[in-house]
């Protein structure tokens, strides 16, 4: 649990995150592209991202796909068959590409 809490509290900037990652933080703050594939997923019932994340679309520059699921914030356990299909179709765009 404090892992947990310890995470949110860095995702909202209230808590310093680990100092061993910050040079990958100063490279994510720059948003560069994804040009590995991908495939997005929104639960349409998020609370905690109401509007989703489909205008992250162009920060995607190689194979992407946006789903919108039916489940909330914790797609694994609440729709774990739509969260394997994304991988699945990560893992076939991967073998297309030979990555």
């Amino acid at each position: 649990m404090d892992v947990v809490i310890h995470c949110y509290r860095c995702s909202f900037g209230l808590d310093a995150g680990d100092h061993a990652l910050q040079p990958l933080e100063d490279r994510l703050a720059q948003k560069p592209t994804i040009t590995v594939p991908t495939v997005t997923l929104d639960g349409a019932t998020d609370p905690l991202k109401p509007g989703g994340t489909a205008d992250h679309a162009s920060m995607f520059v190689g194979l992407h796909e946006h789903r919108i699921v039916d489940a909330g914030h914790n797609l694994p356990q609440q729709a774990p068959q739509a969260f394997a299909d994304a991988v699945f179709k990560v893992r076939d765009w991967s073998a297309l590409k030979g990555l």
